[in-house]
């Protein structure tokens, strides 16, 4: 009988140390690892010929992967030089008649100054200035009606460069550049398929440094703030493994406790957001569970 109240006392002893060490090492948020995720899509329509990468692989910003075919878009271009030609030749022909006209309005303002002279010294009369007045307008008149003529053939040569500056602008998306650095998650597309503008080619995102979005009470909401420093834990195969986080960001409006949180009593809380940067060392995963702990806490 001595010996069954000792293994109780002791049994009870155990139970309550074992349950004040798990209230004093309960961390201070929960939550998965994210990271910002872009969808490259299509800019163009047409023939994938080219397609260089593969899931998981890393790519660096700028960085050639691929290319639409642009042969349709070439042609097009290339119908379009000609015709250009065609009309800035038709202008050529136009101009040159403004070029004559305005040589002979200059040699008729020579013969209007000699006139003039001639009047001074009582050699030339008012019937021959008004006779070279009259061609001088003459001419001008002929000028104006050539450059009206002229009009068109400019808008549509300017009409022309603005098609191939969309072509030029078409041929430069049809290549696929790759705009940061960071890991392919997703390949949607594989060479020889047929895409279309805005269908997406594949989805990649920065790895290098991860988001721990956790959830915290409005309790602890005073003892945060952006870029305050924590420890942020994951599960390994001897325990826990710790890395150094910032905060970055806390949400300015509370929301339902989300499913992470399991205990009855946190569920009918509200919480609010924080987003954890923590730098990446190829250990964390999109998805992966962590645990804030913030330095006060673990004092």
């Amino acid at each position: 009988m001595k010996i069954t109240q000792i293994i109780t006392g002791l049994i009870i002893i155990t139970s309550s140390f074992i349950s004040c060490n798990n209230d004093g090492n309960k961390a201070d948020g929960y939550g998965n690892f994210e990271a910002t995720e872009i969808t490259i899509s299509s800019e163009n329509n047409g023939k994938l010929i080219q397609f260089s990468i593969e899931e998981g692989q890393t790519l660096k910003i700028n960085e050639f992967v691929g290319f639409i075919d642009t042969i349709p878009l070439a042609l097009k271009k290339e119908q379009l030089l000609v015709s250009k030609n065609i009309i800035a030749s038709k202008s050529r022909g136009v101009l040159s008649q403004i070029s004559v006209l305005k040589a002979q309005l200059k040699t008729t303002a020579i013969s209007k100054n000699r006139i003039e002279n001639l009047i001074k010294e009582n050699a030339g009369t008012q019937q021959q200035l008004d006779g070279i007045n009259g061609k001088i307008d003459v001419i001008n008149q002929q000028i104006k009606s050539v450059e009206i003529q002229n009009a068109p053939v400019v808008n549509e040569l300017k009409n022309i460069d603005v098609q191939i500056s969309q072509l030029e602008d078409q041929l430069q998306k049809s290549n696929i550049i790759n705009p940061i650095n960071g890991t392919v998650l997703v390949k949607y597309a594989e060479p020889n398929e047929i895409t279309s503008f805005g269908k997406p080619l594949y989805k990649i995102a920065d790895l290098s440094t991860m988001q721990l979005k956790v959830y915290v009470s409005e309790k602890q909401l005073p003892s945060i703030i952006i870029g305050q420093e924590v420890t942020v834990k994951i599960d390994a195969e001897n325990g826990m493994k710790d890395y150094n986080g910032s905060i970055s960001w806390i949400s300015s409006e509370s929301e339902f406790t989300p499913k992470i949180i399991q205990t009855k009593e946190e569920r009918v809380n509200l919480v609010y957001a924080v987003k954890i940067n923590v730098k990446n060392d190829g250990s964390l995963k999109i998805g992966m569970p962590a645990e804030m702990w913030i330095s006060n806490s673990l004092q």
